[in-house]
């Protein structure tokens, strides 16, 4: 039925490599992953420095 041949990975051009890889990584199923990131408590916050410590 099918008569198409699959050429494997390594040997297709460049550009549908990238293609192939976009595709892999196109969809995070509705995750952002920036929203996922935990800010370092090391890095020089201003508006964090500007709210008073709850003790």
């Amino acid at each position: 039925m099918d008569t198409m041949k699959v050429t494997p990975l390594k040997k297709q051009s460049k550009k549908e490599q990238r293609k192939f890889h976009a595709r892999k990584r196109r969809d995070w199923n509705g995750l952002k992953p920036t929203t996922r990131v935990v800010k370092s408590k090391k890095v020089y916050d201003r508006k964090r420095l500007s709210k008073p410590e709850e003790e």
